[in-house]
C-alpha cells in the first residue's frame, strides 16, 4: 500500500488524477487493488512460461540438457516485442501506416 500511497500523492502533486476517484486515499485504495490484479497473474503466466521447458521435458522423459530454458524464451519474445515496436515507431515518423497492419 505504500508504493500505492506514494504514487497518490505524487499525482495529486502534479495535477494528476483518475477519473471517479477521489484523490488521496481513495487513489492509493485503487492503484493497490489494480496493482494486486495484474501483477500476481503475470507473475503466475511469467513463472509457467519460464517452466514450460522444463515440464516438456519430464514430460517426454528425456534425459537431454534444454538448449533453450525458459529464460532465454522469455528474453527473444522480449527482444521480439521491442523490435517490432521499434520499426512501428520508425514508420510512423514517416507517415506510414503500420509494419504488422
Amino acid at each position: 500500500m505504500d508504493t500505492a500511497l506514494g504514487l497518490a500523492i505524487s499525482m495529486k502533486e502534479y495535477g494528476g488524477f483518475i477519473p471517479g476517484i477521489r484523490a488521496g486515499r481513495p487513489t492509493a485504495e485503487y492503484l493497490s487493488d489494480v496493482l494486486d490484479r495484474i501483477s500476481w497473474p503475470g507473475s503466475l503466466y511469467l513463472g509457467l512460461i519460464a517452466l514450460s521447458p522444463t515440464m516438456a521435458l519430464v514430460g517426454f522423459n528425456s534425459n537431454q540438457n534444454s538448449p533453450s530454458g525458459g529464460t532465454s524464451i522469455l528474453i527473444t519474445v522480449g527482444v521480439g516485442l521491442e523490435t517490432v515496436k521499434q520499426i512501428e515507431s520508425q514508420l510512423q515518423q514517416r507517415n506510414y501506416e503500420g509494419f504488422l497492419r
